[in-house]
């Protein structure tokens, strides 16, 4: 498994992506971390756009990813 650390973070905020890459950009950060959670924080439903808000901790324990 890939590891994703602290200043890697900004590559999930890259501008214009297309769904399947950000959908693979924050697999890999859900993945690394040891706990997270998810908040709808508005829909608007005239237009269908929403803001999903993530939160987690990264597992900073680089033991775990050696030889893998």
């Amino acid at each position: 498994m890939p590891r994703i650390g602290p200043s890697d973070l900004h590559f999930i905020e890259r501008s214009p992506t297309s769904p399947a890459a950000l959908s693979s950009g924050i697999r890999e950060v859900l993945n690394c971390s040891m706990s997270t959670k998810a908040k709808v924080e508005s829909y608007n439903w005239e237009t269908g756009e929403y803001r999903i808000v993530l939160q987690g901790t990264l597992d900073l324990d680089e033991t775990k990813y050696q030889g893998k």
